[in-house]
C-alpha cells in the first residue's frame, strides 16, 4: 500500500512576522533576565543580613520591588485611558488593559511576600492592619476591573467603560502607597522614608541594602516594561485572530 503524503502547511510570511519578537523587545526580555538575576544575587548575597528580622528581611527587597512596579501598572493605565477618553484610539484600551493584568501579577507577588514576612515576624500571615487592608482592597478593585470588561460585549463600549473605572480607580492606589502612611495605628514597617529606623517593627537600611533595594526598583520597573510589551502584543494578535474569525464568518453567511 502506497504511503499517504500529508501537504505541508505553509505559514503567511506576514503571519510571521506578526509572530517573531521585535530585536528591541528581545533585548529588553535579556536584559530583564540579567537584571533579576543579579538582583537575587544582591539581595540573598552582597546585602547584609538585618539585624532585628534577620534572614526573612531580604524578602522585602522583592516584595518593595514589586509593589514599586505594580503601582506604576496601575499609573499607566490612568494614563492610557485619559488618553483614549481623548482620542479614541484603541490601541490605548489595549495598554491599559494590558497593564492592569501586568500590575496585578506584580501587586500578588507583592501581597504574597508580604504574607510570608508576616508569617515570621508576626506568627500569621494576615492582619487587618490599615495598610495590608487597603493593599487587599485595591487588589480586589482592579481584579474587579477584568470582570468588568468580561461582562461588556460590545469593543468601544467596554474600552469606554474600563478607562474611566482605571482613572477612578487610582483613587486606592493613592491611598495604599500614600495615604495610609498618615496612620499611626498601622503596624507594617516603613522600609524607606524618615521613620524608617524609628518606627514600631521598621529598620533602617545600610548602604548595600540601599542599593539593593534601589537596583530592586530598577529591576521590577523593567520586569513591568517587558512584560506590558509581550502582553500588548498577545492581545493585538488576539484581536487580529478575532477579526480574522468575524471576517470568515461573514464570508460563510
Amino acid at each position: 500500500m502506497a504511503a499517504t503524503t500529508v501537504p505541508a502547511v505553509t505559514v503567511p510570511e506576514e503571519a510571521r512576522r506578526h509572530a517573531a519578537w521585535p530585536p528591541a523587545l528581545l533585548g529588553l526580555t535579556l536584559v530583564t533576565a540579567l537584571m533579576l538575576a543579579i538582583a537575587s544575587y544582591m539581595s540573598f548575597i552582597y546585602a547584609p543580613t538585618e539585624v532585628n528580622m534577620g534572614a526573612i528581611q531580604r524578602i522585602f527587597y522583592f516584595h518593595v520591588g514589586a509593589a514599586w512596579a505594580g503601582g506604576l501598572a496601575f499609573l499607566v493605565t490612568v494614563v492610557a485611558g485619559v488618553v483614549y477618553l481623548i482620542t479614541g484610539k484603541q490601541v490605548w484600551d489595549r495598554v491599559g488593559h494590558s497593564s492592569v493584568e501586568v500590575g496585578l501579577m506584580l501587586t500578588t507577588i507583592a501581597l504574597a511576600g508580604g504574607m510570608v514576612w508576616s508569617q515570621v515576624a508576626w506568627g500569621k500571615p494576615w492582619t487587618w492592619d490599615p495598610k495590608l487592608t487597603s493593599f487587599a482592597v485595591m487588589w480586589l478593585s482592579y481584579a474587579a476591573y477584568l470582570m468588568l470588561r468580561q461582562g461588556i460585549e460590545e469593543p468601544t463600549r467596554r474600552a469606554r467603560f474600563a478607562a474611566v473605572y482605571g482613572i477612578v480607580a487610582f483613587a486606592g492606589v493613592i491611598m495604599t502607597y500614600m495615604g495610609v502612611r498618615a496612620i499611626e495605628a498601622t503596624i507594617h514597617p516603613y522600609v524607606v522614608g524618615e521613620a524608617a529606623s524609628t518606627a514600631n517593627s521598621d529598620f533602617g537600611l545600610t548602604e548595600r541594602m540601599t542599593q539593593t533595594l534601589m537596583f530592586s526598583f530598577l529591576t521590577f520597573t523593567a520586569v513591568f516594561a517587558s512584560l506590558l510589551w509581550h502582553r500588548m502584543r498577545l492581545e493585538a494578535l488576539s484581536e487580529r485572530v478575532e477579526a480574522l474569525k468575524m471576517h470568515l464568518l461573514s464570508r460563510g453567511n
